[in-house]
């Protein structure tokens, strides 16, 4: 059997986090997340008990780009006709009265052929094809008026799956960005949770130049790696849209020596994606994959969130800054009682 270099391992890319370390809710105010600022070239860590802090690192001229995607409502709850509970994930919003997509389903005994109801929805849910691994192709149906309007009324936050509670009130309002405009995802770009308008409004005050992407984040983003050599995975595509105005504003940025940093892994994907083939307004499908030995052409920072071990996303981070510091942060930050994952505290890779 030919050996797998350790950097091309996914057992390499693993770490132990206690449960207590993951959040579950979102700190009360955005700004008061914790930040663990990451010095790449020198290796020094810088632990700061508010992510208000960053306005310390961010100087005039840096231009920051966000991910403007909107989280739609994509959980809901179904019910077969024996009584069992089936919960659900679309991986689109339906419109209309007739909609096909595919979603995650759970349940017992889930077989193609079955027809779902949602309870005060007037939803109907055809199971059309088993995609298998939990995937299901679906067709939503409608008595009302529109399938949009009703999922809106009895959808949920799509938390992830180690959140575990139900989704609440709360999450329609913090499991999404102060700057979501363009409804798209089922997964939120979480790294910018921590920015709220004040901090956002001292940022521009600064001179710092803000500008938007959108990717709407689909089950790509936090697929299982299934594979031990990361170069076998594959990354499901997303779409994108990148616009004249924030290509310009890359372009001068590069050109003047200016920083552009990327707030979220799904704004780093999409920056390195443009630059790959030509640094031009974009709308599509972004299918980029980044693990370590990949070559940064765009980001000269990253403010992120930590990820859970063995995923794509880890595996970006330490693309961008090195296995051996990221997994060293991490270690200290757990020690130091830090918060993981989308709730949880914020990392600044510089």
């Amino acid at each position: 059997m030919t050996s797998i270099p350790p950097e091309f391992d996914i057992n390499s890319y693993d770490y132990p986090l206690p449960e207590e370390n993951i959040a579950y809710y979102p700190p009360k105010e955005r700004v008061s997340s914790r930040l663990l600022v990451i010095e790449r070239e020198r290796g020094n860590l810088f632990f700061h008990e508010k992510f208000s802090e960053l306005e310390v690192y961010l100087q005039e001229g840096d231009l920051l780009v966000l991910n403007d995607t909107k989280v739609f409502p994509a959980r809901i709850k179904a019910v077969k006709k024996t009584g069992g509970i089936v919960e659900i994930l679309l991986f689109n919003k339906p419109k209309g009265k007739s909609f096909e997509t595919q979603g995650l389903v759970k349940g017992k005994r889930l077989k193609p052929g079955m027809s779902l109801s949602v309870p005060d929805g007037e939803i109907e849910i055809h199971l059309l094809e088993d995609l298998r691994g939990g995937r299901f192709k679906l067709r939503l149906e409608t008595t009302g008026d529109d399938l949009e309007r009703a999922i809106e009324s009895i959808g949920k936050a799509p938390l992830p799956p180690y959140i575990k509670r139900e989704p609440e009130d709360l999450d329609l309002l913090r499991y999404q960005t102060v700057f979501a405009s363009k409804e798209g995802s089922i997964a939120a770009p979480t790294a910018g949770f921590h920015f709220d308008p004040p901090l956002l409004k001292k940022l521009k005050a600064k001179g710092v130049e803000i500008k938007f992407i959108t990717l709407h984040v689909g089950y790509g983003t936090f697929a299982p790696i299934k594979v031990r050599d990361i170069r076998k995975h594959k990354i499901e595509p997303e779409y994108v849209e990148v616009s004249h105005e924030t290509v310009s504003a890359i372009k001068k940025a590069k050109a003047q020596g200016r920083r552009v940093i990327g707030v979220g892994t799904t704004t780093a994907r999409t920056l390195e994606f443009i630059a790959k083939y030509g640094l031009k307004p974009f709308k599509g499908l972004c299918d980029l994959y980044i693990y370590p030995g990949f070559e940064f052409r765009i980001l000269s920072a990253l403010i992120t969130n930590f990820h859970l071990p063995r995923s794509s996303l880890l595996l970006l981070v330490c693309a961008f800054a090195g296995r051996d510091l990221i997994l060293r942060a991490y270690k200290e930050a757990i020690q130091r009682g830090y918060r993981f994952y989308s709730y949880g505290d914020a990392t600044f890779i510089i």
